[in-house]
């Protein structure tokens, strides 16, 4: 049976089978720093429980995250396909567990097949879809609208109606003040879309944050069922 990650769900028979004795399970703990900026990937993972976030982080300290991977996908795509440096830091962002593999196989086995390489290259299209409207919509939306896209999302990548996270971490997850994140944190809860209390959110209505949400949300899923297929 395998594991419960989009990306090799969608193998072909013959490729899991390339890759099948080369993966490992590991958990991934919450905060751990699985690559900094600049640092070699030496490994991809597929996440099948979890999140992990891509950070950006900025010469005065800020962080900024400009995508999520879960068990959609994996992180290690453009570093197969391209340059194995970190463009940016990730962190799991939700704990969970992952397959994982040595990358430098994965990009021989990889060279080896035409029908890998083009998922590999599908999936490393629909994270820098991510990437491109995480900027736009941190540029334009108001802060309601970027807390509700981000918590659905991260909902659709973990599966888990619970999520632990501080204001601190959802204000690196949509670019914004602490004290901004604070307050639409409360809008949310009053409006009964969340219940929110020391860095513990429970979704209660999945439909009055996408109603809240911008089109963003809509937009990057949309991405993601026309390159990867239906989710």
């Amino acid at each position: 049976m395998r594991p419960s990650n989009g990306f090799l769900s969608a193998l072909s028979a013959d490729d899991y089978e390339l890759i099948r004795p080369h993966l490992r399970t590991i958990d991934l703990p919450h905060e751990a720093v699985l690559v900094e900026t600049g640092e070699t990937l030496k490994r991809a993972y597929f996440p099948h429980r979890g999140v992990i976030s891509l950070v950006v982080k900025l010469a005065k300290g800020e962080h900024v995250q400009v995508a999520m991977v879960g068990r959609d996908s994996l992180l290690g795509t453009l570093s197969i396909m391209g340059d194995a440096c970190a463009l940016n830091t990730a962190i799991v962002l939700v704990p969970g567990a992952a397959s994982v593999m040595d990358l430098d196989r994965l990009r021989v086995i990889a060279d080896q097949s035409s029908t890998l390489r083009t998922l590999l290259t599908r999936h490393g299209l629909a994270v820098y879809a991510q990437v491109q409207q995480t900027a736009g919509c941190n540029a334009a939306h108001p802060v309601e609208s970027r807390l509700s896209r981000c918590l659905l999302h991260t909902h659709d990548l973990s599966g888990d109606y619970r999520l632990l996270l501080t204001q601190e971490v959802m204000a690196q997850m949509i670019g914004a003040r602490r004290n901004s994140v604070s307050l639409v944190a409360n809008t949310l809860q009053q409006a009964n879309f969340i219940h929110y209390s020391r860095g513990h959110i429970q979704i209660l209505n999945l439909e009055g944050l996408r109603q809240t949400a911008c089109e963003c949300y809509a937009t990057v899923k949309g991405q993601y069922d026309r390159l990867l297929g239906a989710r």
